[in-house]
């Protein structure tokens, strides 16, 4: 299983973040936000930030399950729920 993060701060910013906060994940730096746009989680590339979503991809790329309002706390537990 591979966990990624994505937002539209620069590599900098989301590699202090990731420290922080001790990911042990990659937080992939979206600046032209075209990421977020593919995912629905900006409308557009004026975006400010992204909407916190989050996307369950099976081993042949192909999205399981679409989570379009994540709760931090929890949305770990309700992924391994649903592995």
């Amino acid at each position: 299983m591979q966990v990624l993060g994505a937002s539209f701060d620069p590599v900098e910013k989301n590699a202090a973040f990731a420290k922080k906060f001790g990911f042990d994940f990659p937080l992939l730096s979206d600046t032209d936000r075209k990421l977020g746009m593919a995912y629905g989680a900006a409308d557009d590339a004026t975006a400010g930030w992204a909407r916190r979503i989050s996307y369950l991809i099976g081993p042949d790329g192909r999205i399981r399950k679409a989570y379009p309002k994540v709760n931090a706390a929890a949305h770990p537990e309700e992924i391994l729920k649903d592995l």
